[in-house]
């Protein structure tokens, strides 16, 4: 019995590796090109998990295959793209990870389990709590330690952040929203900038120490 990884960001092959040590029937996709149903019927999985998915998933393999999606919001809250930048501008602290089975709809599958995440400090350290959160899920999932359940609730739904949306029109803002502006878009998200002149200063990193706010980054 054959389970597959969807996933390519760092964080989320860290999640495989901890997982396949448990799981050695754990396949990794990491290229968006094979997933093809003529290869997803080669490894024949029994549930095809997705914890980091940035491509669109072709409707016959949602149809034929028990595919498992990972989203961190309290669904049916911030469904659509870039939940945690999202959530954190609008200073949210404190959110969920939800597993659900995917649909035709976006995010709108049944939930199958639920976990808090907390969204403060660095990314690094929400990656963290992910990965720890994800694999809880998982094996529960696996071992078949969950009840469905419809999304109840008000609905809300926000597009994936674009690019240009990095930019600071200034820095005349509080060193809270600063703050939480420049570290929800560390690596390996499109980095938080501002243009002075004909030069832009990308932020790379930021601290805050309820004092100060202490900028790495590079001039360009």
């Amino acid at each position: 019995m054959n389970y597959l990884f969807c996933a390519h960001r760092r964080w989320a092959l860290e999640l495989y590796t901890k997982l396949n040590k448990k799981h050695k029937n754990m396949i990794l996709l990491d290229n968006p090109k094979k997933l093809k149903l003529n290869y997803i019927k080669k490894i024949n999985p029994k549930l095809i998990f997705f914890p980091d998915w940035s491509w669109i998933i072709p409707n016959e393999i949602v149809q034929k295959y028990q595919c498992i999606c990972f989203h961190e919001s309290n669904l049916p809250k911030f469904r659509g793209g870039s939940p945690i930048q999202n959530q954190i501008i609008r200073g949210i602290k404190n959110t969920k990870t939800s597993s659900f089975i995917m649909n035709e709809k976006l995010d709108a599958g049944d939930i199958l389990l639920q976990k808090d995440l907390s969204l403060e400090g660095s990314l690094d350290d929400i990656f963290s709590r992910m990965i720890s959160n994800d694999y809880f899920l998982i094996n529960k999932i696996i071992n078949g330690k969950f009840k469905k359940q419809k999304q109840t609730g008000k609905i809300t739904t926000y597009k994936r952040r674009k690019p240009k949306e990095s930019e600071l029109i200034s820095l005349d803002f509080s060193k809270k929203y600063l703050y939480d502006f420049i570290r929800m878009l560390a690596d390996p998200y499109p980095n938080a900038f501002i243009k002075i002149g004909k030069k832009k200063i990308i932020f790379k990193d930021i601290k805050y120490n309820r004092k100060k706010l202490e900028f790495k980054g590079e001039i360009i």
